[in-house]
């Protein structure tokens, strides 16, 4: 999952697997395999940014992208 801020600044948690493609117009619309669309504040290329970190943190690579947000609880 990786964290995205929609237009009225709320942030939501996407699951980047249901990704189909991102639109960049004058707002950044990511749509989904299911058809929903979700209009962001990040731009395209942050978005693509945060989708590699993230897998590269589960692929067990989470050495080139740290983050306090991955890491276990109580750590």
């Amino acid at each position: 999952m990786i964290r995205l801020t929609r237009l009225n600044h709320v942030p939501v948690f996407l699951n980047s697997d249901l990704i189909e493609h991102i639109e960049i117009t004058p707002d950044t619309v990511i749509s989904l395999t299911s058809g929903q669309k979700i209009v962001v504040l990040e731009s395209a290329d942050q978005v693509v940014d945060r989708v590699i970190a993230f897998r590269r943190a589960i692929s067990g690579d989470a050495s080139r992208c740290p983050s306090p947000r991955l890491t276990a609880a109580g750590e």
